[in-house]
């Protein structure tokens, strides 16, 4: 190996080291805090390891009820969210190209839209429908925009569809929700998953268009912020460290399974 070639893997060692460390560092800090007595999310002056804080998030009814208003409320957007940004998908790939580009543009312009115009926005024109603050309100300020984002990935799947499969399909006799459900969505399937997931995160980390559109209904990112100013305790960073272990499980127990399907196929491919 030359001498370029050992720079070159240094430094991106290097570089790939920095990165984690960017990545990881403030999640440590962050977990670590759930382990110090100090009543203030810190690790310096560590004070004392307890473990009182999870004791703390376990009594702490309106924390668990923003908790699963957040869940309600990303449910919903999932609902809703995942069959419009699909029919939207196909829709702008079944167009020919100046039209496609005009469609896309409209499409994604709530991307480039900051979240608190949209939540006044909302707010706004249901108000003038007699429709308050509250649940729908949330679902569908998010939902408005977080549709573009499963846009994007279900239309970015279809790119890489063959449309030779429908023809031969319709043409074997198989009706138009025939193909659809038999042919077109089993290869949407991991976009539609990945889609589903990206839209339950970003339901839940969503402040912006939320706090406008809530009305007295209070998920996790406005009870966060809400505590912050009135007094925030590690009991929040308990929270967050139970949510990354189940993340992180999850992806495990995941990537767990695909080996032993992929073992699993691959075995039944061997001869004998």
């Amino acid at each position: 190996m030359s001498a370029a070639d050992r720079i070159a893997r240094l430094v991106f060692g290097l570089y790939m080291a920095a990165f984690f460390l960017y990545l990881f560092a403030p999640l440590v800090v962050m977990s670590a805090a759930t382990f110090n007595t100090s009543r203030f999310p810190t690790v310096t002056p560590w004070q004392g390891t307890t473990l009182q804080w999870f004791a703390a998030l376990w009594n702490d009814r309106p924390m668990w009820q923003s908790v699963w208003t957040s869940l309600v409320v990303a449910f919903f957007v999932v609902l809703v969210a995942l069959p419009v940004g699909t029919a939207a998908a196909l829709i702008l790939t079944s167009l020919h190209a100046r039209a496609r580009s005009f469609l896309y543009a409209l499409m994604v312009s709530p991307l480039l839209t900051p979240g608190v115009v949209i939540g006044i926005a909302t707010l706004v024109l249901w108000r003038q429908l007699g429709v308050g603050g509250g649940l729908f309100l949330i679902v569908v300020a998010q939902a408005s925009f977080i549709i573009c984002y499963v846009m994007l990935m279900v239309a970015a799947r279809l790119q890489r569809f063959d449309r030779t499969q429908e023809e031969a399909a319709l043409g074997l006799g198989a009706s138009k929700f025939m193909v659809f459900r038999r042919v077109l969505l089993p290869f949407l399937r991991p976009a539609l998953i990945a889609a589903a997931f990206l839209a339950v995160l970003q339901s839940i980390e969503n402040y912006n268009t939320t706090l406008f559109v809530r009305g007295f209904d209070t998920p996790l990112t406005v009870y966060i912020a809400t505590k912050v100013r009135t007094g925030l305790t590690p009991a929040v960073n308990a929270l967050a460290l139970i949510m990354i272990a189940i993340t992180v499980l999850g992806a495990v127990a995941y990537e767990v399974a695909r080996r032993r399907r992929a073992a699993a196929q691959h075995a039944a491919r061997e001869p004998g």
